[in-house]
């Protein structure tokens, strides 16, 4: 019980702060739109109507670390008042945040036990790592909705061998964080 208790506060804490950054960066950007003239598709330049550019971006941040938060992609996908679009790039991007996921976990299972694996659990992974030991399988769901690496766990998730049909079916918990967050952006953006 006591387990199942932690591992609850585990996914409340981290939620809580996904939600946190969340909020400060639907605040800065209104912010700074409101009160500078922020113009995102000035800012992009030619990269922001190039759909496959940004999608190519995405999947690189999403294979390594996830080093741009989703969020800032689902910012790119809004047009006002257009939400078909919107919805068909949040898809797009849902879809590649996984199977980004699923590369991970093959890199971590084809280079587990590398010089160069060991390397990146000494530098990035061993919080991950310490996480993993301690909540299991239920790390990917908590990867997957929150703002824990979900590239740096499924690297690790393939590095100790998991079951990956299990992986698969656990993963698919990160939709819900796209369709979740989409539907505030969406909302903020549509009341600004």
């Amino acid at each position: 019980m006591e387990k199942k208790h932690n591992k609850i506060k585990f996914l409340a804490k981290n939620l809580a702060r996904g939600f946190f950054w969340l909020a400060i960066m639907l605040g800065a950007y209104f912010f700074v739109q409101k009160h500078f003239g922020f113009d995102l598709k000035e800012l992009l330049g030619p990269f922001y109507e190039n759909t496959a550019a940004i999608y190519l971006i995405f999947l690189i941040s999403e294979t390594v670390f996830g080093i741009i938060p989703p969020e800032f992609f689902m910012f790119w996908a809004v047009r006002p008042g257009i939400m078909e679009l919107y919805a068909q790039h949040v898809a797009a991007l849902m879809l590649v945040s996984y199977c980004a996921g699923i590369v991970g976990f093959f890199i971590g299972s084809k280079f587990g036990g590398t010089r160069f694996y060991r390397y990146l659990r000494r530098t990035y992974l061993g919080k991950v790592e310490s996480y993993f030991n301690e909540y299991g399988g239920f790390l990917i769901v908590v990867a997957a909705v929150t703002p824990i690496p979900f590239s740096g766990v499924c690297i690790l998730i393939g590095a100790v061998n998991y079951n990956f049909k299990k992986f698969l079916w656990i993963s698919l918990t990160r939709f819900l964080r796209f369709i979740v967050y989409a539907a505030i952006i969406w909302e903020a953006n549509s009341l600004s």
